[in-house]
């Protein structure tokens, strides 16, 4: 997305990456937290010139905003692009991430994993992959056992579900 890709590139050079992100994640969880004030953005049948007046309200009213996410916020609102508002967050913290050489794993395991064996698991993929690896953790009973990793786009399925499926798939050819 063109817009976060502009965003970091501003935000590396003038401001500040992170507090960008939060001022985001903020700004988005405020539409979350108030769903009438989310549907009013968000709605194509409400002017865009009636969504920048709201949001610059919002932007001077809440003061915290540094200048270049008010700017965002509002071109976003005059170009009754809003919407696009959650997908921004997502695409500037993957391209943030990426840019300090950070990737995200999504672990999924049978049982709670505890934090000594994700701490492991995020040095291990960390090896693997050559980049430092941060760890969201998920539960899905029906893996019976082992975990799926998936980092960036690989999926790695350790899974005994997955161990029993390719045996099913053996054995069945074999009969």
């Amino acid at each position: 997305m063109r817009y976060a890709r502009a965003l970091l590139e501003v935000a590396l050079k003038d401001g500040d990456p992170d507090l960008v992100e939060r001022e985001l994640a903020q700004f988005t969880g405020l539409l979350d937290e108030h769903p009438a004030l989310g549907r009013a953005l968000l709605n194509p049948a409400v002017a865009p010139a009636r969504k920048r007046a709201v949001v610059a309200g919002i932007v001077e009213q809440d003061g915290a905003l540094s200048p270049l996410v008010a700017r965002l916020l509002q071109m976003l609102a005059e170009r009754d692009r809003l919407a696009l508002l959650p997908d921004l967050l997502d695409v500037y913290r993957a391209r943030l991430n990426d840019h300090r050489g950070i990737v995200q794993a999504r672990i999924t395991t049978a049982t709670p994993l505890d934090d000594g064996r994700a701490a492991a698991l995020e040095q291990a993929l960390g090896q693997a992959t050559g980049r430092q690896v941060r760890i969201e953790r998920s539960v899905d009973p029906a893996l019976v056992g082992g975990l799926v990793a998936q980092v960036g786009g690989v999926v790695y399925d350790g899974s005994v579900t997955r161990h029993l499926d390719r045996l099913r798939q053996e054995f069945g050819s074999r009969v």
